[in-house]
């Protein structure tokens, strides 16, 4: 406490109250300062004229003390470093900071003044250029702080450079209980683009209702910023957070081939994304065109400051110098594989780059320096993939169904796998227009099949049958994708039955053509056998059905349930929640960098000719298929883990079980590991909400709270603002499930789809990502049969993804799988604002102690040899969910947010 300097008289001490004004400090709950009343009068300070209050009743009188305060700034240079805008700017850049007039900086009071109602004004000083170090600049600045002030709420910055700044943090030092900081962790935009200045709140958070006096406006505003006015193209610097339908996957200028529906609206029911407001196609003024920047709100690319996009930085490297120079290289686009041993040859002797135009020897070696091994005579580059750990452990693994089996457990897509609670299957498209729609699978096939455990009859009842089931989703799009060339579709089922030890085993595949004007219906079932000829017809049918999974994962289980739908969160969290809102300061980790991967994924990834319609089965009907999944499929009360398994029969409620579910199957490593950690976000997520909102009237009482919601249901989400399964924010109960279920999604349901595609996609014809030919019995009147005959191997590899498609993906894979070196992962370390309350630090220690945990309890189960599913001879180990992971490409590890 900063005592207060007596002025001695003759007369009585007064009784007037002494007023206190409080700084917040990092650890602690308030930094208070107590002032004693004045004489009469009028005091200068820092040139400004402050009144003082006349109500003097004491005949002792104080001067209220002021308080000398210390500011530091540090700045963060751009990727080129401190002097890489060389040029005029660049020198009267220079001049400003010689000068002192870089950053201005005005501290601002939280309360009002007592005396007329009005905010108090700023304290402002500049900050001088103090030098660099460790890379990193620093700015300081020296302010009074006036006795009476009050609690500082914000710090307001005007950058006066030429070019905008990479803000770390501003402390400032001086008060007696130790320093203050203020997290920044944002670009602020130079004076010259934006002549308003930039708000940065402390870190003690306020529902509405609670905003003190000095700062409700400077809230209001800091939000009408971040909405803007819905007009004009986006500019590079801003940061403003508006929705738009993705009309900017086609390029319709530059080539009919490349129309694409708009995806958002009544026709394609979809997510929205980030405006861009860029100019319209002159062909067709629905589309946006794609000339300039794909536009995200500054704060959301990180990436010319972040190590951690080592990543992006690869993606882009892959989209942009590596496919072409394979093109270049692979001069047959068509051109498969003719041998296994021709696959193996990318891990064992790889593939000779040549470099491309412009660029000398080493480039490729720079940008992907895991991928690309340098020769030393000549300097030659080569790229050369990394075997697999599941193709590392066991060589043939793919090839057994065992394996593709336990997959749909403890692999990659463990979201598709359901309980059969109806049978016989039946299809609940047209059957005027695709055929009739009873399944040929039926139970004297069943029964064959299983035969010696039990009959299809009581394997039903004691829940024992299990599938996979794209056949209406894919049926309608068979004779479109077959019209394109270099692939073909198939609607499918594939059925397990769960065997004694807990692991399932694949007992039939069927695949079904629709009718055509032309053709009539074809479908036709295929098992294991147990010759020669349906033993590989198996294995044709089982590929089919991993390159459709595949597809489902990719378009479906990883993009659109966890990227897509995940970016309106983002922006309705920006346009209504302040920063000053627990709940925004709550939700900020899991929305890092996601709106930027998201738009580089427009840019090169899911867009027309892109690498998704380039390399997957559904190729120019990709995100129209992903459209209709959302349609179809996308509820938002079902995106949480414990309603997606028991909607999918893989559990039901059950108060006595551990979570308050009994799963269906004991061994799912994917539920088992997924429920420690759903609890562990629940736990953490309630003893958060319950803090700040003591009771159920406050939560639907917050009216930026409520706007937030509001926005996600009627705008982010807008094709489905009418449905009547969306949750409610009346309660504390409700706001713990709706906030529970977003940061599961953007943590470990996307952690669970992403960080092992290069373990089982590594090696592609574990998941091929497209089939090219179809089954060779599908046409008997031509010579397929007759080569599959002969020579079935070679069909099938004819059918596999050719060698450019093949290799670009394996090498996307790789990038995608890829953890940077400073990675955020859930539960690890704390954000400052969490910190500033004792309350808070020790929840968050609570879950990050259960985090580390988890570890523990998964490490334990996976050298359980009972664990069929996750343990065994050349199993690897199911680790997806380990909450913690060093860099690199390991196979575990949940990051806070959707980073890559």
């Amino acid at each position: 406490m900063v005592k207060p300097q007596l002025n001695q008289s003759n007369h009585a001490p007064s009784t007037m109250a002494l007023p206190r004004f409080s700084i917040p400090g990092q650890g602690s709950p308030m930094i208070s300062v107590r002032s004693l009343s004045t004489f009469p009068c009028q005091t200068k300070m820092n040139g400004q004229i402050f009144a003082v209050s006349n109500n003097i009743q004491a005949v002792v009188s104080t001067q209220e003390k002021s308080t000398s305060i210390k500011a530091v700034v540090t700045v963060k240079p751009t990727v080129g470093g401190f002097f890489s805008n060389l040029g005029l700017t660049r020198g009267l850049d220079v001049i400003t900071d010689l000068l002192g007039r870089t950053l201005l900086l005005e501290l601002v009071s939280a309360e009002l003044d007592p005396k007329t109602g009005l905010e108090k004004k700023p304290i402002e000083a500049f900050a001088r250029c103090g030098g660099h170090k460790d890379d990193e600049l620093k700015y300081e600045a020296e302010f009074e702080i006036p006795g009476g002030y009050g609690e500082i709420g914000a710090v307001l910055v005007t950058n006066e450079h030429h070019k905008e700044m990479f803000m770390d943090d501003i402390i400032l030092t001086g008060f007696a209980s130790g320093p203050i900081t203020i997290k920044c962790n944002s670009w602020v935009h130079a004076k010259s683009d934006n002549p308003d200045k930039r708000i940065f709140f402390t870190n003690k958070s306020y529902l509405p209702s609670q905003t003190p006096g000095g700062l409700k406006r400077m809230r209001e505003k800091e939000l009408e910023i971040l909405r803007g006015d819905g007009q004009g193209e986006r500019k590079a610097f801003e940061r403003i957070y508006d929705y738009d339908v993705y009309n900017d996957l086609g390029n319709p200028d530059e080539s009919d081939d490349l129309v694409r529906p708009v995806l958002g609206g009544k026709e394609h029911p979809y997510p929205r994304r980030c405006r861009t407001g860029r100019p319209r196609s002159e062909k067709d003024p629905e589309s946006e065109t794609r000339n300039g920047n794909f536009y995200v709100p500054r704060d959301e690319a990180f990436s010319e400051v972040k190590q951690l996009n080592f990543s992006v930085k690869t993606f882009r490297s892959v989209v942009r110098a590596l496919l072409p120079s394979l093109v270049t290289l692979l001069v047959d686009s068509e051109l498969g594989f003719p041998y296994f041993t021709d696959i193996d040859s990318l891990f064992d002797d790889g593939l000779s780059l040549p470099s491309p135009p412009n660029e000398g020897k080493g480039f490729f070696k720079l940008l992907l320096p895991r991928l690309v091994k340098t020769l030393q005579e000549g300097g030659e580059e080569l790229l050369r993939f990394d075997l697999p750990e599941m193709i590392e452990r066991d060589k043939f693994s793919w090839f057994r169904d065992e394996e593709f089996a336990r997959q749909t457990l403890a692999g990659l897509n463990p979201f598709s796998i359901q309980l059969v609670t109806e049978f016989p299957f039946v299809s609940k498209l047209d059957p005027k227009i695709y055929g009739p729609p009873e399944s040929a699978i039926t139970k004297e096939l069943i029964n064959c099949a299983i035969k010696g455990y039990m009959t299809a009859d009581e394997a039903l009842e004691r829940k024992k049958l299990f599938v996979i089931d794209y056949h209406d989703l894919l049926l309608p799009y068979v004779h479109k994708v077959r019209e394109l060339e270099g692939t073909t579709l198939y609607g499918s089922r594939t059925l397990f039955f769960l065997m004694p030890k807990g692991t399932l085993r694949p007992i039939a595949i069927e695949l079904t053509r629709p009718a055509s004007p032309t053709q009539p219906q074809w479908k036709m079932v295929f098992t294991p056998g147990f010759d020669n000829t349906d033993s590989w017809l198996w294995k044709f049918a089982k590929a089919h059905v991993c390159a459709h999974d595949t597809g489902y994962h990719e378009l479906i289980t990883h993009w659109l349930r966890t990227h897509c739908c995940t970016e309106p969160y983002i922006i309705a969290a920006n346009r209504q929640l302040s920063a000053l809102h627990p709940i925004y300061r709550l939700l900020l980790p899991h929305f890092r960098y996601t709106m930027e991967i998201n738009a580089l994924a427009r840019e090169a990834l899911i867009n027309g000719n892109g690498i998704i319609e380039t390399s997957f089965t559904q190729k120019k009907y990709s995100m129209q298929f992903s459209s209709d999944a959302y349609d179809q499929l996308w509820r938002f009360d079902m995106e949480s883990l414990p309603a997606d398994l028991i909607r999918r029969g893989m559990a039901v409620e059950d108060p006595t079980a551990e979570h308050g579910l009994k799963l269906t199957i004991e061994d799912y490593p994917f539920a088992n590991d997924g429920l420690l950690i759903w609890s562990a976000i629940k736990q953490w997520v309630s003893d958060y909400v319950t803090h700040y909102y003591p009771d159920n009237s406050q939560v639907s009482s917050d009216s930026e709270l409520q706007a937030f919601w509001a926005d996600v249901r009627t705008k982010g989400h807008a094709d489905k603002k009418d449905e009547p399964w969306w949750p409610t924010l009346n309660t504390t109960d409700d706001l713990i499930h709706v906030l529970t279920t977003i940061i599961w999604v953007a943590s470990a349901h996307h952690a669970s789809t992403n960080f092992g595609q290069y373990t089982y996609g590594g090696y592609f014809p574990n998941r091929p990502s497209i089939m090219r030919t179809n089954m060779p019995t599908e046409d008997l009147s031509g010579n397929e049969l007759e080569r599959f005959w002969k020579r079935p191997e070679s069909m099938l590899l004819e059918s596999f993804p050719s060698q450019v498609q093949a290799t670009l993906v394996m090498a996307i894979l790789d990038v995608l799988s890829t953890h940077s070196s400073d990675e955020e992962y859930l539960g690890n370390l704390p954000e400052s604002a969490w910190t500033d309350s004792l309350v808070i630090k020790a929840a968050f220690e609570k879950f990050h102690g259960r985090m580390e945990e988890i570890e523990g309890i998964i490490d334990e189960r996976n050298s359980n040899m009972n664990l069929r599913n996750r343990t065994g001879a050349g199993v690897v180990p199911y680790e997806l969910m380990k909450p913690f992971s060093e860099a690199g490409r390991t196979g575990k590890g949940i990051p806070y947010s959707i980073s890559i």
